[in-house]
């Protein structure tokens, strides 16, 4: 953490950061929640912007 190779990849991320496992937990609990139910066959992706 806070290697060049982390400042790097957060530079070039919209949102400006590199992501953290809170930030993949919180599209996990939507996908198994109800709110999720009208996605089918969908891709997506968790990347704060990073493409």
């Amino acid at each position: 953490i806070g290697s060049d190779w982390e400042k790097n990849t957060a530079a070039q991320a919209s949102l400006g950061r590199t992501g953290q496992p809170a930030d993949i937990a919180a599209v996990a609990v939507f996908l198994a929640g109800p709110d999720s139910g009208w996605l089918t066959g969908e891709q997506l992706l968790a990347s704060g912007g990073l493409r």
